[in-house]
């Protein structure tokens, strides 16, 4: 089983104290996007990135200095979003940093996919950025089926808590012989489940948690989610998609 989730904007490049294990997958790849964004002016690198100036001063002067080959941080612990927060991998145990190295993928606009022990250094670009070069229309573009084919190389079953954005890359791609889960984590109004984002971002985080400390093997296993006062409801779920709703306590 692997389970995809999506990147944070927000990077640091703070101690670690576990050493990196590979290079990305796409290294290359991450490099000449590297090299494109490098020869951009500062403008229209914000105007890419559609920021503010403080964050494009910041993302101009990583790239101007970009070296993806040197000093680089873990992956895991190199997003610093509420997803992030609620998963907690600065206090993993050993046994749970095992689990996700197998088991878990952050998808990424700049390095396409990566494991957790992956090399990175801190850059700024969503995958939904409106990139067009001459090598490619967009990030969909660049990307293609890199991502689905890596996933899928020695797994079947993809459980999805990225957001659309990124989910949308694996998407695309998938065959009859995928089992690819979508959990949603939301309230019911009426008769619709409604998402909240920040809820939504807390409910993955605690369930990459969840699943590490659980050594969650099955598809089954997943269903016994109940943290953050959400519980699995069968009769809203298929075989494709999850469904935990919040109580009320």
């Amino acid at each position: 089983m692997k389970i995809i989730i999506s990147p944070a904007k927000k990077m640091n490049m703070d101690a670690d104290f576990l050493p990196s294990r590979n290079p990305p997958v796409y290294l290359e790849k991450a490099q000449k996007l590297k090299e494109y964004l490098q020869s951009l002016t500062y403008e229209d690198l914000k105007k890419l990135l559609c920021c503010n100036d403080e964050i494009a001063r910041l993302n101009y002067e990583r790239y101007q200095k970009m070296d993806l080959c040197g000093y680089t941080n873990l992956a895991i612990l190199s997003y610093d979003g509420i997803q992030y927060k609620y998963m907690a991998p600065q206090v993993f145990e050993d046994d749970y940093f095992d689990y996700i190295e197998n088991h878990l993928r952050i998808l990424s606009g700049f390095y396409g996919i990566l494991k957790p022990f992956d090399g990175v250094v801190p850059y700024r670009l969503e995958m939904q950025t409106k990139l067009k070069t001459a090598f490619c229309h967009n990030m969909y573009d660049y990307w293609k089926d890199d991502i689905y084919r890596d996933l899928t190389q020695n797994d079947t079953t993809i459980l999805n808590l990225a957001s659309t954005e990124y989910s949308k890359t694996v998407e695309k791609y998938l065959t009859a012989d995928i089992n690819y889960i979508t959990c949603r984590f939301g309230e019911l109004i009426g008769s619709i489940v409604i998402e909240k984002g920040v809820y939504v971002k807390m409910a993955r985080g605690e369930m990459v948690r969840f699943m590490a400390e659980n050594a969650v093997e099955n598809l089954d296993e997943i269903k016994e989610f109940n943290r953050l006062n959400f519980i699995y409801m069968d009769e809203l779920s298929d075989n494709k998609t999850f469904v935990f709703l919040k109580t009320r306590k």
